[in-house]
Formats: structure tokens, sequence, C-alpha cells
């Protein structure tokens, strides 16, 4: 199959649904596929190169509408790479790609990976719900990381029958110990200082929650905080932290390359994913830590993050933006070392039985072979 993925961003640039399209894709082309990537060159040239063996293209960029990055030469280069193209897959929201695709209608059948709906954006929304909708109503089949995401979506409910559930998927075996990871976990541990830690990995951005992570450390003080991680909402956390004199028990690691990631993970006692809004459909670093055998602290959205963590079962679910009761659930986790240790062996379980690389491989070629008309191989 011939296969073009469409997105705002791709490898260097870090995030949830970039490593997402970049595992695709090279999991793709590693079958035996033709892939192509086509997303936005952070400046206003146009490259075309291969990254890790994927040929990507990368159109300058004119503005951003919100964050949104336009650029007029994707449209151009949609209708050149998707002459071809048995499909165009989309990764939504990102509007402009969504509006090309309705212009130019590339490619034999579109697939739309929807992410996230729109929430906080309300102003873009009124501007991108009717051409969503077309453009969900023409699609051959709408992948969503799990059961759940629909149900809440005024998008998705409509169009149940074009949904398949395809679990996002991450490498296992990149997270199991080494003698180089456990010693520079050892070594963070020095660095961060005695007692539980808990930690949240993840773009700091408003729908992370991040602001209610630090206001629950600050009721828990037996607990050590690390921030792994950058972005617009960095600055806001900083002066909370020194407003709740947290200085020495909250600190922050920055961007950590993702060869180090591993030994973060391996440094943590429990994981806390505090998202407060539904533009957290799953939480690919919630798959991660719990791949790591970590405990993990959850927020109930409506969303796959508490499908992925089962309450009791891998860790704790709580309600969203109450810091009262995320305080509780870290301390719970914090002084019962045996329950931690439970719950963390349950969730690499449930990694390893469910959202594994070659699953999301696997679920994704059946939906392709399916819209083609195609019996699997």
């Amino acid at each position: 199959m011939h296969i073009l993925h469409v997105y705002k961003d791709y490898f260097p640039v870090l995030g949830g649904i970039e490593n997402h399209i970049k595992w695709q894709a090279e999991g793709m082309q590693a079958r035996g596929h033709r892939v192509h990537v086509l997303v936005t060159n952070t400046g206003r040239a146009t490259l075309r190169q291969p990254i890790q063996g994927v040929p990507v293209t990368k159109t300058g960029r004119q503005f951003n509408v919100s964050s949104a990055p336009v650029s007029l030469g994707l449209f151009r280069e949609l209708a050149r790479l998707g002459r071809d193209a048995d499909i165009v897959h989309l990764h939504a929201p990102y509007p402009p790609g969504e509006l090309a695709q309705l212009l130019v209608r590339a490619g034999r059948r579109t697939v739309i990976t929807y992410h996230s709906d729109i929430v906080k954006q309300a102003t873009l929304l009124r501007f991108y719900a009717p051409f969503l909708r077309r453009i969900l109503d023409r699609a051959q089949a709408i992948l969503v990381s799990n059961p759940r995401y629909p149900e809440g979506s005024p998008f998705l409910r409509p169009l149940q029958e074009k949904i398949r559930v395809v679990h996002f998927g991450i490498d296992p075996a990149r997270f199991r110990p080494t003698e180089a990871s456990q010693r520079r976990a050892q070594e963070l541990r020095r660095r961060f200082g005695p007692g539980p830690l808990a930690l949240f990995v993840g773009r700091l951005r408003y729908y992370k929650g991040v602001d209610v992570l630090v206001q629950a450390l600050a009721r828990t003080p037996e607990v050590r905080g690390v921030i792994v991680g950058a972005g617009p909402m960095e600055a806001q956390i900083r002066g909370l932290v020194r407003q709740l004199g947290l200085a020495e028990r909250v600190h922050f690691a920055g961007h950590v390359a993702d060869e180090d990631l591993p030994a973060f993970y391996q440094a943590g006692d429990l994981f806390v994913l505090p998202s407060v809004h539904r533009s957290e459909s799953l939480g690919i670093v919630l798959l991660e830590a719990m791949a790591s055998g970590l405990p993990v602290v959850s927020t109930e959205l409506g969303t796959g993050t508490s499908y992925v963590n089962q309450d009791g079962i891998t860790g704790l679910v709580v309600p969203p933006g109450d810091p009262d009761a995320l305080a509780q659930a870290i301390q719970r986790l914090a002084r019962h070392p045996r329950q931690r240790v439970a719950f963390g062996e349950a969730a690499r379980r449930r990694i390893q039985e469910a959202f594994s690389l070659t699953q999301m491989l696997d679920q994704t070629e059946r939906v392709y072979q399916e819209v083609l008309g195609e019996s699997p191989a």
C-alpha cells in the first residue's frame, strides 16, 4: 500500500501525536508498505528529506492560527503526493490538513485518526466544526485510541459505524531496565533527594493540569515531585512553586532526550497525569510510565486515561481539577509501597497485553485493508 500521513509536525518536533505518527510511519514501512509523511516546517522553506528512512515533506509555513500552522504549500504537496496514494491518513485536529483534503480529495481512501476534540479554542471551533463534520462524513474510517472517547464527543457520536478502535502502542522493551538506565536512575534519585518521588512527563500546556499537581504536592509534604517537560505554562507553574514554598521539593527537569527518559521513569515511585480537559484523549506518557512498572494516578475525563489506567488495578483515578483528591491518591501510594508494586506489575502487564507497537500496527493495517476492500495477507 501507498500511505500518506498528514499533520502539522513531525520528528524532531516531539509530542504524543508526533511520536505516534513516527511509529506508524516507520512500522508500516518496515512491513513493506510505501509511506510518506506530509507536515509543515517550522520555518518558511519547504524541505524534503528522509527521516530514519521515511520520506518526509515539510512545507514552509506562513503563519499560525491558534496552535495550527498554515502553509499554502501543504495544499500543493497534498495534491502531488496524494495522486497515487491508496490511503491518505489525516491526524485530527489539524484544521488546515482537514480543509486541504476536503478541497484536494487526494488518494483512493481517507482514514482519520481522531486524537481529540478541540476544547479551549471556542472561536476556532465555530469555523472548524462545519468542515470537520464534512471530512468525517467523507472518511472511510475514523480511528480512535480507545472505545470511551467517542461517547463524549459530539463529532463522533453520530458516526459509530465508521469508528475503529486502534490502541496507541509503544515498544515495551524500550522501558526495560538496563545496567546503564539503572545507574542513571540512581543518579537522579540522589539528585532529587530522599522520599517517595512523584513523576510528571509532558508538555506544560493548559490541559495537563500541572498547576493542580503542584497544589497537591503542597498537601503531601513527604513526597517530592519531578516535572519533566517544557511548554507555554512553565513560567506560571514555576511561579506557583515559588509562591507555595516548594522549590526544595518540586524539581523541573526540562526537556529530556528520548534515550534518557526510561531512567526518569525508573527513578520514580509513582506517575501522575493530572489532566483537566478532554484534550487529553489517552496520553502516551501514561503508556510509557506503565510499561516502566509505575503505578499511576490519573483523572477521570471520560476519555482513554481511565480506560488505560484501571482504578484499583493499575493505579488510582480521581476527579480532575481537585488538588485535595489528587493529594490523597498520591499520599496513599506514597505510604503503601506494597500497593505501588502490585499496581506497577499490573500496569506493566496491561501494556504488554494491549498496547504494544506490534498490536497497533496490526490493527491499523487491518483497517487499511478493510477500507481498500482487500483481504488480510
